[in-house]
């Protein structure tokens, strides 16, 4: 490993074996491309001047376990990009759990680090910014998308308590520039819009001068002439149980099992619950006892509908290394487990999400990369990362449950990865069994809540206020298309009372 050291945007002192003096002074992006050049099979490392003593050697083996792997770590409170970028941002990587590996394009140059590898394919494609800061951010935001790992790492430091120096926020000026160069062109105007109506602020001057700079969003990035093989073990003993909530389709679930049985590597258990809330119901699934299984079959029945409890007591008997997160509507590939262990030993990931298309649906999301969404019916988690992770029962029969789980694991330090080799088949089958309608508790309200109270709760949860005030305009601005003119104001106070109503009910969630 390489190690630069750096002060003021400037290079103070370049560490491999032996100290190097060439680069002092220097701009330190056009430095970092500089020595990639030079060494092609390292890993460089920068870190403030100040962090040296602090810089944890130790653990950087396993933080950049792989070659397409870039951190950092912000040592103060604030990041160097401004909260106000929520108000751009949809997704959950900006809301940073700064005490575990969490998967972030927002960089710092207080100390990181990323594979020559990977600054040698980006070549020129990126320009090579004076501001460190800025540079690192535009790589990040766009390697995610072409599938660099990107992470906030607080093991880069032996003690990585926040401190007070850290790292400015950028000013508006360069905040509407970044925006400008990284995301779709409406977005420059709903930041100017969240600006001037949730914090009473017109940049104007910030907006026009973001006019002059190119967008970055064109620019494709190729690393997949990268070699990635993991040096962590993530897969020791090769077992699996599988989970599946049912109701309803004896004969899809059939299905499911049939190609359960096929893999070629087989799991250990298959978790299935049952729900029929008509109390004097029984089981409907004879040809669990009735055939021979290559597998043990957990069989629970229970006359309590609901997906988030039937999952999380399937959950409670897991007991092999991994579990697969399934559908009683899905159809698998004979080799899907085998495959999935194959993924997870190269990346040494410990959360997979495959491709999860309908019969005749084009997939268009063809990159390896660390996913935004998760996936409760074709995901594989290692059982180690659900010690202290459950559906939350305040999503049952809503919105969300899914994504609320994925954001509960990421927020333990436990990415999501997207294999798109890795397919299942969902058939989206119709709902059978004898299902009881479940009226929510606002239903009988003058007033019905807009949106629903469990994806707020949801947004409230993981997300930051900037978000959720994004949020609020762009579902304003939706709604407002098919209203006229004349009916302005009237909309403008349903939209508002709903709105409220939403948050009430979110709140009692």
């Amino acid at each position: 490993m390489i190690i630069v050291y750096h002060q003021n945007n400037k290079v103070v002192a370049v560490k491999d074996n032996q100290e190097l003096v060439v680069f002092q002074g220097e701009n330190i992006s056009a430095v970092l491309f500089d020595i990639a050049l030079k060494n092609i099979d390292q890993f460089i490392i920068w870190c403030r001047i100040d962090l040296k003593s602090n810089l944890n050697f130790e653990s950087l083996e396993s933080i950049f376990h792989h070659h397409k792997i870039m951190t950092s770590y912000a040592t103060g409170v604030q990041n160097y990009m401004p909260n106000a970028i929520g108000y751009v941002e949809e997704s959950p990587f900006i809301k940073v759990n700064k005490s575990v590996t969490y998967p972030t394009w927002l960089m710092s140059s207080d100390v990181g680090g990323i594979h020559a590898s990977v600054l040698n394919a980006i070549g020129a494609k990126i320009k090579r910014d004076t501001d460190f800061n800025y540079f690192l951010n535009s790589v990040a935001k766009l390697g995610m998308l072409a599938g660099l790992f990107c992470y906030s790492e607080p093991r880069l430091l032996a003690n990585s308590s926040q401190d007070e120096k850290g790292i400015e926020s950028i000013n508006n000026c360069t905040l509407f520039r970044f925006v400008k160069q990284h995301y779709k062109k409406r977005w420059l105007l709903l930041l100017f819009l969240n600006l001037l109506l949730f914090e009473k602020r017109f940049p104007l001057v910030a907006f026009c001068y973001a006019l002059f700079f190119k967008n970055r969003k064109k620019i494709k990035l190729d690393l997949d002439a990268i070699a990635v093989q993991s040096i962590l073990k993530t897969v020791d003993k090769k077992t699996i149980d599988v989970i599946i909530p049912t109701i309803g389709r004896k004969k899809y679930l059939y299905d499911v099992l049939r190609d359960l049985a096929m893999q070629t590597h087989l799991p250990e258990k298959i978790i299935i619950v049952e729900q029929n809330p008509n109390p004097e119901s029984l089981s409907e699934l004879d040809y669990l006892q009735n055939e021979e299984w290559p597998f043990i079959i957990k069989h629970i029945f229970t006359h309590q509908a609901g997906v988030c409890n039937a999952r999380n007591l399937a959950l409670a008997e897991v007991s092999s290394e991994w579990v697969f997160l399934n559908d009683d509507d899905n159809r698998l590939d004979e080799k899907l487990i085998e495959n999935v262990f194959e993924k997870a030993i190269q990346y040494g990931a410990e959360v997979i999400t495959t491709a999860y298309l309908q019969p005749n649906e084009i997939q268009h999301y063809n990159t390896i990369h660390q996913s935004g969404i998760f996936g409760s019916g074709n995901s594989f988690v290692k059982t180690t990362c659900l010690k202290n992770v459950a559906f939350d029962k305040a999503l049952e029969f809503g919105y969300g449950e899914d994504t609320d789980f994925g954001l509960q694991l990421r927020n333990l330090g436990h990415d999501v990865i997207y294999f798109p080799d890795l397919k299942i088949m969902h058939l989206k089958a119709p709902m059978g069994g004898f299902r009881i309608p479940i009226k929510k508790q606002w239903e009988s309200e003058n007033v019905q809540p807009k949106p629903s109270p469990t994806i707020l709760y949801a947004f409230k949860k993981h997300y930051t206020a900037q978000q959720l005030k994004s949020y609020k305009l762009v579902l304003f601005l939706k709604l407002l298309k098919h209203e006229s003119l004349k009916d302005y104001l009237k909309f403008y106070e349903n939209f508002r009372q709903r709105w409220e109503r939403s948050e009430y009910w979110a709140n009692q969630l």
